[in-house]
């Protein structure tokens, strides 16, 4: 799959949710769960013990059912690591130059981290197909419609913050999707194996997503 093609597939899920977890036992079970609700682009963060087999789990169990990703990308090692575990797209906190550099050579997604307007510059300039704020809660939607206003072309996605409740409200403010953790993999229903919740969650915040981009 180019990576114009994994890109669209994101932007038309509108979520990418985000896996960490201190135990990386059930997490295919985890990234199945999200899939059946309507999620199907997943990111396993590099937090997570024994990330690197969790992903070629998940890549093995799923195989090209759900768009596969890695978090915490802190470096072109670990970056270079989880995209032969099989990742399609990379996640990171914060901004490196020589991440994106990477990504591009070998035509994977990625998504850096940024939070003042230079920092999202920067990284667009550089490459980065999608720019995640973060933490988003910190400055809220009414920063998104103030950025996109002299920066319309960058693409920007909120992770820190989102929830059921303001999940709208970053999109109406030109979040091209959303970047959800706990609020959608909730480390109790990761921890009591309880996937159904996961499920229902996901198809939740699918709806809003679908809802939002039939109608605005």
């Amino acid at each position: 799959m180019s990576r114009e093609s994994q890109l669209a597939r994101v932007l038309n899920c509108g979520i990418v949710a985000v896996v960490r977890s201190p135990d990386s036992q059930q997490l295919v079970d985890v990234a199945r769960a999200l899939l059946d609700g309507g999620v199907d682009v997943v990111e396993i963060t590099m937090s997570v013990p024994d990330a690197l087999d969790v992903l070629k789990q998940v890549r093995q169990a799923l195989k090209d059912r759900v768009l596969l990703g890695a978090g915490t990308v802190l470096d072109v090692e670990t970056a270079r690591a989880v995209l032969l575990a099989g990742a399609e797209f990379i996640v990171a906190p914060t901004l490196n130059l020589d991440v994106i550099r990477l990504c591009r050579r070998y035509g994977k997604l990625v998504m850096p981290g940024a939070m003042t307007p230079t920092e999202i510059l920067t990284a667009w300039e550089a490459g980065a197909d999608i720019v995640k704020v973060f933490p988003a809660d910190v400055v809220g939607p009414g920063f998104f419609k103030a950025v996109r206003a002299p920066l319309p072309q960058v693409r920007l996605m909120p992770t820190g913050g989102v929830d059921l409740n303001t999940a709208r409200d970053f999109l109406r403010a030109g979040a091209c999707c959303l970047g959800v953790g706990s609020q959608l993999v909730e480390p109790k229903a990761v921890a009591d194996r309880n996937f159904e919740r996961i499920r229902q969650l996901a198809q939740q915040y699918s709806a809003i997503v679908k809802e939002f981009q039939a109608h605005g």
